[in-house]
C-alpha cells in the first residue's frame, strides 16, 4: 500500500498521543462536580468531540462557559501528572517529515492541545484547535481550514484518526482517510485505510509530496 499525499493532517488524542487516563479522570471528576449522574455521563461519547459539544449534552446552556473553563483547567493542570505520552511510531513519523507539509487538527481547546504537546516535544507549525472553528467534528470544518493554512487542495491531504467523528469529517472533507485502532475496534472504524498506529507507516518525501508506506 502507497498513499500520495501533498499534506498531512493528524488527530492528537488517540493517534499522536495518548491521554486517555487523563481524559477519563478529568471528566469524571468534572461530571461529579456538576451533578452529572454516572448514567447520564455513560451515555455521552467524549473522546474526539469538542468540550463544548459535550458540556452542552450534559448541562443547562448558561452554565455551559463556565463549565467549559472547569474541564479546561483540570485537563491542563493534569498533564504534568503523566497525563499524556507518544504512542508508538510519532516521533520518528512526524521526524521525517518537513515542518509545512503537516498540520495537527485537534478537537481540545489550543491551550490543552498546546500543553499536551509540548509535553511530550512536538511542536506543530500548524495546529487547528477547538478555539479556531465554529463547528467541530464530524463536521468537515477543521479538515477544510488545515488543509486552507497549507495551502493544499483537500483532495491531496491524507487525514490521520481514531475516532469515527474525525474520520467522518476528513471523509465530508474529500480528504483520504487512515485510521488507527488505538482506541476503537477496526470495525467501528470507517476509513480507507485501517493500521494499529503510526508505527505502521513510513513516509518518503519527494517533490512532488509524500508516499507514505505500510512497513513491511
Amino acid at each position: 500500500m502507497t498513499i500520495h499525499a501533498r499534506a498531512l493532517l493528524f488527530d492528537n488524542d488517540g493517534t499522536l498521543v495518548s491521554s486517555l487516563d487523563s481524559v477519563d479522570r478529568c471528566w469524571a471528576r468534572w461530571a461529579g462536580e456538576y451533578g452529572i449522574t454516572a448514567e447520564a455521563f455513560g451515555r455521552i461519547e467524549l473522546h474526539g468531540r469538542p468540550a463544548v459539544e459535550i458540556a452542552a449534552d450534559l448541562l443547562p446552556a448558561d452554565v455551559v462557559p463556565e463549565a467549559l473553563a472547569r474541564i479546561e483547567t483540570l485537563e491542563v493542570e493534569d498533564v504534568p501528572n503523566g497525563g499524556v505520552h507518544l504512542l508508538p511510531g510519532t516521533k520518528d513519523f512526524l521526524g521525517s517529515l518537513p515542518a509545512d507539509r503537516w498540520a495537527v487538527v485537534t478537537s481540545a481547546t489550543r491551550r490543552l492541545a498546546e500543553a499536551r504537546l509540548d509535553a511530550v516535544g512536538i511542536l506543530p507549525k500548524t495546529l487547528i484547535a477547538a478555539d479556531d472553528i465554529t463547528r467541530g467534528k464530524p463536521d468537515p470544518e477543521p479538515y477544510l481550514l488545515a488543509a486552507r493554512q497549507l495551502g493544499v487542495d483537500p483532495a491531496h491531504c491524507v487525514v490521520f484518526e481514531d475516532a469515527p467523528a474525525g474520520l467522518a469529517a476528513g471523509r465530508a472533507a474529500g480528504m483520504t482517510t487512515v485510521a488507527f485502532t488505538t482506541t476503537h475496534q477496526a470495525h467501528d472504524l470507517d476509513a480507507d485505510y485501517v493500521v494499529k498506529d503510526l508505527s505502521a507507516l513510513s513516509a518518503l518525501v519527494t517533490d512532488a509530496g509524500v508516499e507514505i508506506s505500510v512497513r513491511a
